[in-house]
């Protein structure tokens, strides 16, 4: 088969083991509306960056390492940057995945895009991992740069379909660790029947170089990561919700 639909990539993990369950193969996609203060992948904003490439090079790379996959219950995920924005690209890659290896597929997305454009795409994805950056509008304006509209339109389809979904939360000092806007969080999450995890994940700095190595100043210079306690009590927010917390 010939694939014409050719996508942009920032670079990829062969063997992922956050990314969805067992070990997987982590396709990271280039380019990105969100303006995320504290972006680890600073450098995959820009859609011109990265490396053109195919779906069946992609293909021919996860075929190197296919038994760890299916042996762990594996799969592939495509994040980002933010991958809903090379869809069909993604679509695509997908569907071959699951015909040619039987694969599972997860979409890593902040869910800042447009539902016509990813209807196919959620068709081949088994799992979606949506990043909610904060539930107050103005606070998430302030971190990504974008409102929640379209953030929550996107959710609300997910639950139409009955999208298996896992939430990724960041607790960041200072920004998203106010206790009462986490139990308006994980309140507001209870009407999602379709959620069937919650990942918290500290906030680190691990990719703060990158902004210096663009010649840029790292918004978030100087905040310290949340300690073990804080950890606790938001993972205990949601689990007063109900919630299947992840663990480390």
């Amino acid at each position: 088969m010939i694939y014409l639909i050719k996508g942009r990539i920032h670079s990829v993990e062969t063997m992922g083991t956050v990314d969805g369950p067992g070990i997987r193969y982590v396709i990271f996609t280039q380019g990105c509306p969100l303006r995320c203060v504290y972006c680890h992948n600073r450098d995959a904003w820009d859609p011109r960056g990265g490396r053109e490439t195919t779906v069946e090079e992609i293909l021919e790379d996860i075929a190197r390492y296919l038994p760890f996959y299916k042996n762990s219950g594996g799969g592939v995920t495509a994040t980002g940057g933010e991958p809903a924005l090379q869809a069909e690209f993604v679509e695509e890659l997908f569907s071959e995945v699951k015909n040619r290896f039987g694969l599972n597929t997860a979409l890593d997305t902040a869910g800042f895009a447009e539902i016509s454009k990813t209807e196919g795409l959620l068709r081949v994805t088994d799992l979606v991992l949506l990043s909610i950056k904060h539930i107050d509008e103005i606070k998430h304006k302030e971190i990504t740069g974008v409102g929640t509209s379209r953030i929550l339109a996107f959710m609300e389809y997910l639950k139409e379909i009955n999208k298996p979904v896992w939430i990724r939360f960041v607790v960041i000092p200072g920004l998203t660790d106010d206790y009462e806007d986490i139990r308006r969080l994980a309140q507001f999450l209870k009407g999602f029947p379709n959620i069937q995890l919650i990942d918290i994940l500290p906030y680190h700095t691990l990719g703060e170089y990158k902004w210096e190595e663009l010649g840029l100043e790292y918004p978030l210079k100087g905040t310290p990561e949340p300690d073990k306690e804080t950890i606790r009590k938001v993972k205990q927010v949601f689990r007063e919700q109900g919630f299947s917390i992840s663990e480390d």
